[in-house]
Parts: structure tokens; C-alpha cells; sequence
């Protein structure tokens, strides 16, 4: 348990002034994580076949091309081009011809575009809603991080009837719904102090963004559980690796940015 409160407070005091701070520091310490993010699914072996340093290459930078998107504009809207999404395409899909079947697979090349887009796509969505406002993001990191706390501490208090044996054995039911109820109510309470704003659409919203991500942590669960393995990494003893960290939030930011339009 001291290892890993002294973790936490470490990644706190890196990750907060970044936040706070914004800009090139804060896009830099995104990317970093992104290329941590990267290497963590790259490692785990029963996901695909053998991935050759090229590729890996090629795809670390795709999804940085991706990540370094339209973090001028701030714009959700038109960022992303499909000229970089075509061109990441070509990047991890030609090169099957020029590999042996046992160095790199289509299999392994759908597996790399999957990989690449999904943390490109969100780790630039991390940067544009902070570009947008740190009031975007302390609402929707709120939303998952107190949805897990109180679904543990419910779980742990309350918790009876497991809610995905077979995914997650120690989350309930229980836990589950106190975790909903406080998330929720603690995101509306955050929107409205940044925003001043109240309304049935934001709790619908919030609510929804709880429920997605206790689901998002459930798939990030199945896939460490398909891989035979505890965490992602231990990048941060006592917690895991930096999907361990963002499981629920990657859920949440995707869709949040599918939403947004209806808020």
C-alpha cells in the first residue's frame, strides 16, 4: 500500500503542472505516455503474431502524425485528415508483401492499423479538449476516477453478486451502481462549477460516461485476462501500466467526443 501511495504522489506531481500548464510541455508528456501506451500492447504476445521493427516503427509514427493533429485548431470537427488516416493505412498494410507469412501477417497488419489509430485517436483527443479548456478535461477525468473509486470501496463494503466472473472476479453489482451513482453525481456537480450549467442532458450525459467507462475498464480487463496477465506494465508499482491508469478514461473521452454535439 506505501508503494503504491508513493507511486501516485509521483505521477501527481509529473502529470498535474503538465496539465495545468498546457501547451508544448503538456503535448510532449502526452505523446510520452502514448509511446508507453504503445509499447505496453505491443508486448502482449498471444494479441498477434511477430511484429517486425520496421512495422513497429512505422506504426509509432503514424500514431504520432495522429496524435500531433490539429493541436493548433482545437477543433474536434476537422482534424484528422483523411490524407494522414490513408497514409498510416499504406504505412502498415503494404509491408505484408515484403515479409516472410511468419514475419508479419495481414492478421498482424490489421492488428498494427487497430492499435495505431486507437491511440492516436485518443491520445490527440487528450490534447485538443485540454487546448479547448482544462475545464473539459477535470470533467471528464472526474467522472471515471470517482466511478472507480466508490465501485472498489462499495464493492469491497457491499458487494455480493459478481457482476464479470469470468472478466473481473472481485467487481459486483453492488459496486457497480454506487460507483454510478457517486461518479455521476460528483461529474454533474464538477460541470456545473466550471460551466455553470444544469440540465437533464448533462446528467444523461454523465451518467452515460459512467456506465461507458466501468464497460471500457471491463474490455481492458478481458484483454489482459486473454494475455494471461496482471497489468499492462509496472511502470507504476502498486498500479499497473499507463493503460491501467487510462482504461476507463479512454472509453469516456470517445464518447464524450461522440456526444458533444448533443450537449
Amino acid at each position: 500500500m506505501k508503494l503504491r501511495i508513493i507511486s501516485a504522489i509521483l505521477a501527481a506531481l509529473i502529470v498535474v503542472p503538465l496539465m495545468i500548464v498546457g501547451g508544448y510541455p503538456y503535448i510532449i508528456g502526452v505523446s510520452i505516455l502514448a509511446i508507453l501506451a504503445y509499447k505496453e500492447i505491443l508486448d502482449l504476445k498471444k494479441s498477434h503474431g511477430n511484429i517486425p521493427n520496421l512495422v513497429v516503427l512505422l506504426g509509432m509514427i503514424g500514431m504520432i502524425i495522429l496524435i500531433m493533429s490539429n493541436t493548433a485548431s482545437f477543433s474536434i470537427t476537422y482534424g484528422i485528415t483523411y490524407q494522414r488516416i490513408l497514409l498510416i493505412f499504406l504505412f502498415l498494410i503494404l509491408p505484408v508483401v515484403f515479409f516472410k507469412k511468419e514475419e508479419y501477417t495481414t492478421r498482424d497488419a490489421f492488428f498494427m492499423l487497430g492499435i495505431t489509430f486507437l491511440l492516436g485517436f485518443v491520445f490527440n483527443l487528450l490534447i485538443v479538449l485540454r487546448m479547448r479548456g482544462l475545464d473539459h478535461l477535470l470533467y471528464l477525468i472526474s467522472v471515471p476516477m470517482f466511478t472507480d473509486i466508490f465501485a472498489y470501496f462499495g464493492g469491497m463494503l457491499f458487494g455480493k453478486r459478481k457482476l464479470c466472473p469470468e472478466i473481473s472476479p472481485k467487481k459486483t453489482w453492488e459496486g457497480s451502481f454506487i460507483g454510478l451513482g457517486v461518479g455521476s453525481l460528483v461529474g454533474v456537480l464538477v460541470y456545473y462549477f466550471l460551466f455553470s450549467v444544469f440540465n437533464l442532458k448533462i446528467v444523461v450525459a454523465t451518467i452515460l460516461l459512467s456506465i461507458v467507462g466501468q464497460i471500457g475498464d471491463l474490455v481492458m480487463s478481458k484483454v489482459k485476462r486473454e494475455n494471461g496477465i496482471k497489468d499492462f506494465s509496472n511502470i507504476m508499482p502498486g498500479h499497473g501500466g499507463i493503460l491501467d491508469r487510462l482504461d476507463s478514461l479512454i472509453f469516456v473521452i470517445i464518447t464524450y467526443v461522440v456526444i458533444i454535439f448533443w450537449l
